[in-house]
């Protein structure tokens, strides 16, 4: 099967479009014949192998023939033994390594049934970025209807789905955005619209009970400042990077309202619930732009740029 590898780090140049081996289906993983992938910002961590950490995975000292990707939708082609879950032909999408490939070994646990009103470059936008937004809210924010719910970084993979989660909670929900972006987070649901060219949101007075952080491009203590007394800062690792997430886990326990960084694993129960609000109306993925998979360096380095408006998607051209 083709798939994107690398066997360096660095820019977009180490990835390449190689022939390797179809992976082998275990009793408790699926087969899937994957029709679309996501661009998310482990994928950029993996290629440039920073920070150093990354490598313990990928690849001490450089990888080989590491595939990248972690979102995917598709057709089961097998199941495994301990399987009862899914049979060959189901349309599934969900979260597991090495998506950027013709086929991929996905535990389970970690997919399910693709939207019926989805298409598949669409429902391959959603696990990493929708999980991230309904885990931080739902379960790290504890989000409760009628609370004052700020989004900074409105216009991202991330913030997209955050903005519509949030309102299905009952959220009254603010996005921050450049002026470009604002007539689409307008869109998705967002009840008021800081552009952050011409205000900044800290120094506003206004009061929210919890803040997603995709952006990191204010400091804990000004995001403490716009928050009610019993309110919370929930940090994603966004562009941030890893030393945003680790500088917020270390410190967490001593600084009040500031939660802990939170790791968002997709299962089939959440992928479930994102599933009923897509279908329902209530959360649409939004797209920026889509590449084919043999452009997958151009994806990522537009991807990087760190413009983007919802998310990038690979389409997986087959061979036969």
């Amino acid at each position: 099967m083709k798939a994107i590898v690398q066997n360096a780090y660095g820019s977009a140049e180490v990835l390449e479009l190689k022939e390797v081996d179809q992976p082998v289906v275990k009793d408790n993983d699926v087969l899937v014949r994957v029709h679309a992938v996501a661009v998310n910002a482990g994928d950029y961590f993996a290629m440039k192998g920073s920070p150093w950490i990354v490598r313990l995975t990928v690849g001490f000292p450089k990888p080989k023939n590491y595939i990248l990707g972690w979102d995917l939708a598709g057709k089961v082609e097998a199941v495994g033994k301990q399987v009862e879950r899914f049979q060959p032909g189901d349309e599934v999408f969900g979260g597991c390594e090495h998506t950027f490939a013709e086929y991929v070994s996905a535990d389970a646990n970690q997919i399910a049934m693709k939207p019926a009103n989805l298409t598949f470059e669409q429902a391959a936008a959603v696990p990493t970025a929708a999980i991230t937004s309904l885990q931080g809210l739902r379960d790290a924010g504890k989000v409760q209807p009628g609370q004052k719910v700020l989004i900074n970084g409105a216009s991202g993979g991330v913030g997209t789905f955050a903005i519509q989660i949030a309102k299905s909670l009952g959220a009254e929900v603010t996005g921050v955005c450049s002026a470009k972006n604002v007539d689409m987070v307008r869109s998705i649901g967002a009840d008021h619209i800081i552009d952050y060219t011409q205000e900044d949101f800290t120094q506003s007075g206004q009061r929210y009970d919890l803040i997603l952080d995709n952006v990191a491009n204010r400091s804990f203590s000004d995001l403490r400042r716009t928050l009610t007394p019993q309110g919370v800062i929930i940090p994603n690792s966004g562009h941030g990077g890893m030393g945003y997430v680790i500088k917020a886990y270390l410190l967490s326990p001593f600084m009040r309202q500031l939660g802990r960084p939170w790791m968002a694993v997709p299962t089939n129960e959440d992928l479930d619930v994102l599933k009923q609000l897509i279908e329902s109306g209530k959360v649409t993925p939004v797209i920026d732009r889509t590449y084919l998979l043999s452009e997958a360096p151009e994806a990522m380095d537009y991807a990087a740029g760190g413009h983007v408006r919802g998310k990038v998607v690979i389409t997986v051209e087959h061979s036969s």
